[in-house]
């Protein structure tokens, strides 16, 4: 596995948006906010030429041209690490177009984005066995107080911290909108999380292993495609084990179920060493009597591994920043789940 270099004191960061771009409010004003942010910072920006394009599908550009964008900014030593403008609906769609060849033979560059961007990270990991962050998109950072997530990727983008434990509240409904660009997090819920040991009655949950995984809504619609190598990466990474991530955005109780159970079934985790599930958007709906964790743990529970559920993964804020492709170790103690990444440079 490749991990790129860290982020240094006055270096350049660059914004890519091979998913939706930041062209409406708040995203827009929230872009423009992180960017005087980072300024103020010392650091230094440069923006893509999708980033502020609304001309595509689902997504910033034409396929073509928002994979174009991701090829030269990836391979470009102008920027030192790039971070997406955000997700979207139709990144499957540039995947065509992305070179990883490419990604290969170039200095590997950290890449951070999350949702849609699973296209890029959980693919230049299986596909180009480069290191990627899921973590916060571009706007995200033009919040006028940091919540402790988004300094916490920060600092994992320079290298200042490689370790994470959970946060103490989540929100449940946004109120960020076009009048209030700039505003935190609403944390009305607190922590959740809950977990199925693969021994009965162990109070302390331990696991070491590489980290794969992102948002199900896209990893389903890549399974099964010539850009499907995880029968590979299995392979390759066999002594290490796989600890999955996943979460969910559009799939229902049953759509999860489902996406669950195409990826058992195609052997992705064959080489399984345990399950992070991170929130789902429709969290606390049930269908037909059961809720999300009923549907998953049951499915899962097969494997014999620690499954962790409800984590500060993914899209229901805050998220903590996971680097796709690491070696990783996690604990959890039944109220605090802790994860440490084992970055090699």
């Amino acid at each position: 596995m490749r991990y790129p270099e860290f982020l240094k004191d006055r270096g350049t960061i660059g914004f890519v948006a091979p998913s939706m771009g930041c062209t409406t409010e708040p995203y827009r004003s929230a872009f423009d906010n992180a960017i005087k942010r980072f300024h103020s910072m010392g650091y230094k920006t440069i923006e893509g030429p999708n980033c502020r394009c609304d001309s595509g599908i689902g997504i910033s550009n034409t396929p073509k041209k928002c994979a174009e964008e991701l090829n030269e900014s990836y391979a470009s030593v102008d920027s030192d690490v790039l971070i997406s403008c955000g997700g979207g609906e139709l990144m499957c769609e540039v995947v065509p177009y992305i070179d990883f060849e490419r990604v290969k033979q170039s200095k590997p560059k950290w890449y951070m984005g999350y949702s849609d961007n699973t296209n890029f990270t959980f693919l230049e990991a299986t596909i180009a066995d480069t290191a990627g962050i899921y973590g916060p998109c571009a706007g995200s950072f033009g919040m006028e107080v940091w919540h402790e997530s988004l300094t916490d990727a920060f600092n994992l983008l320079c290298g200042r911290k490689l370790s994470f434990t959970n946060y103490p509240m989540w929100e449940k409904e946004s109120i960020k909108d076009e009048n209030a660009p700039f505003v935190g997090y609403n944390l009305t819920e607190k922590s959740c999380i809950s977990s199925i040991p693969a021994v009965a009655k162990e109070s302390m949950l331990s696991m070491r292993g590489r980290l794969l995984g992102g948002c199900m809504d896209c990893l389903i619609n890549l399974l099964g495609t010539s850009f499907d190598h995880v029968r590979e990466f299995n392979e390759r990474y066999s002594d290490d084990g796989i600890i999955w991530f996943l979460e969910a955005c559009d799939l229902n109780v049953m759509g999860m179920r489902r996406a669950m159970w195409q990826m058992k079934n195609a052997g992705w985790f064959s080489n399984v060493k345990g399950f992070l599930i991170g929130r789902p958007a429709h969290f606390g709906e049930e269908m037909f009597g059961i809720d999300h964790r009923q549907a998953l743990s049951s499915l899962l529970r097969e494997f014999n591994v620690p499954i962790i559920m409800d984590l500060d993964i993914g899209h229901m804020s805050p998220m903590m920043p996971v680097v796709c492709g690491s070696m990783a170790d996690v604990s959890f103690d039944g109220s605090s789940f802790t994860i440490s990444y084992d970055i090699e440079q």
